[in-house]
């Protein structure tokens, strides 16, 4: 008996079950594939992403294998600089292969405690009032107090679950890949400066050592279960440029459409949703992965605290309505973003105003800041604008702020140094400086990072401890 099933052990599986362990959790992650993935696609981890992975100490093992590079340009690939202003001491992107990422945060969870079973695929389960029967393709059977699947865009525990997921269908597609290219760079540069005017996504970007990743319009929409090869790549790069640039000894290949689809529940009792298997769209400004990610951080403490008993009624419920709204907004900024790649008089028009716009700091800062996830407010109700935003890294007493969230546990920041946590102490940590460098005399903070609670009050404090953390144990 587990307490917790998880099927898929992508980068938003591998988190869960980590964030998970840090409760003591009994969690079996159920990975289909046999091995991991071998194709070494570069993906980015955006602010928010690295403010995560530094709340919980992962940060150094990850920037050790990872590129850093600006936090701009992100949106529709509109070259514009870092935006001044961005509220973050990780104002950067990390670029870091695929497999990479999720070895490391594979790897994370199973120090943490976390069973991962490979070539295991669910066929199907059954629900009632004390847990999840499941099914395996092989015919054995397991048993868990919940499960949740992390499975991909065509989950198959989205699909047994009979949870709809509207949207559109892909109307067009890109072909991406990385490769060694033989004509010269300046060549190169020249050409995609000149076709990137009439033919978005389009472009050839070096990684060093005479390999590119190339992205290029698809001939049409194809059935995406057959992998696009070289030659593909070459008559595209011929149709559209006139030449196919010597590609070569490809690293890997890949397509993409701009399907669009969010699932109607993220939950439905004992079973629920997170990552690609809830929300799927095109990859433009690469929030996929982050995103996913990022629902586990808010699913974890809160699946958590109902396994052990102390989560207030509703807790597990605020998952999917602060999640859900979430991943409205990045697929209506994907779709946005497609829109402007069109070659099209209409949405090339829109692109050449709104490119004029992205001259204003604020107007830059603002969509860097919907890419990068950290313009995220939670609805908490009524209270300064911090309230339900995640807090920065400040400095606090011995060090920085996001030191004291490795375990994944509740925080509250005293600058008066008047206030307890009292019978929460097993939940939620305590720390008493006035020095912190905060606008606000103290402040709550949930696990996940946002802020839960401003004020000065113990018994106001005491209901929010309440609201988020359960009855106290004394």
């Amino acid at each position: 008996m587990f307490d917790v099933i998880i099927a898929g052990c992508g980068p938003t599986g591998a988190m869960l079950a980590a964030e998970l362990r840090l409760h003591n959790v009994r969690v079996l992650v159920l990975e289909q594939e046999t091995e991991p993935v071998s194709f070494v696609r570069i993906v980015g981890l955006h602010i928010r992403s690295i403010e995560l992975m530094a709340m919980r100490g992962l940060l150094e093992r990850i920037a050790e294998r990872a590129r850093r590079r600006p936090a701009g340009g992100f949106f529709a690939a509109i070259n514009k600089p870092v935006p001044e202003g961005l509220d973050s001491a990780h104002a950067y992107l990390l670029g870091i292969p695929q497999p990479v990422i999720v070895h490391l945060l594979e790897e994370h969870a199973i120090e943490l405690g976390a069973q991962v079973r490979r070539g295991c695929a669910v066929a199907g389960f059954e629900q009632d009032d004390q847990g999840v029967t499941i099914e395996l393709a092989d015919g054995e059977k397991l048993r868990s107090r919940y499960l949740v699947g992390c499975d991909g865009a065509r989950s198959s525990v989205r699909k047994l679950l009979g949870v709809g997921f509207p949207g559109e269908p892909s109307r067009t597609e890109t072909l991406m890949g990385e490769m060694k290219v033989v004509a010269p760079p300046e060549e190169i540069a020249a050409k995609v400066a000149q076709i990137s005017q009439t033919h978005r996504p389009f472009w050839l970007r070096p990684f060093g050592e005479g390999v590119y990743s190339v992205v290029v319009p698809a001939a049409g929409v194809t059935d995406r279960s057959e992998p696009p090869t070289l030659e593909d790549f070459k008559q595209q790069l011929h149709s559209i440029a006139g030449t196919d640039f010597g590609v070569h000894s490809p690293r890997w290949l890949s397509r993409f459409g701009d399907a669009t689809r969010l699932a109607e529940h993220y939950r439905v009792q004992r079973v629920l949703l997170a990552g690609d298997a809830a929300h799927i769209h095109p990859p433009l400004g690469g929030q996929g992965l982050n995103l996913g990610v990022q629902d586990a951080f808010n699913l974890g403490w809160k699946l958590a605290a109902q396994i052990h008993g102390w989560a207030p009624e509703t807790l597990l419920d605020t998952y999917q309505t602060e999640r859900r709204p979430v991943a409205e907004d990045v697929l209506d900024n994907t779709r946005a973003q497609m829109q402007l790649s069109s070659p099209e008089p209409g949405p090339q028009a829109v692109r050449r105003l709104l490119t004029e716009l992205m001259d204003f700091n604020e107007v830059n800062r603002l969509l860097i800041e919907k890419i990068t996830a950290i313009n995220i407010r939670y609805d908490f109700g009524a209270g300064p604008d911090l309230l339900g935003r995640r807090l920065r890294d400040i400095d606090v007493k011995h060090g920085h702020l996001y030191d004291l969230l490795h375990r994944g546990r509740g925080l509250l920041l005293d600058r008066t140094e008047r206030l307890s946590v009292g019978g929460w102490s097993d939940r939620v940590d305590y720390l008493a400086d006035p020095t912190a460098a905060l606008d606000f005399p103290c402040v709550l903070l949930r696990p996940d990072g946002h802020v839960a609670w401003i004020g000065n009050d113990q018994q106001d404090l005491d209901d929010h401890l309440a609201r988020w953390f359960g009855n106290p144990t004394n």
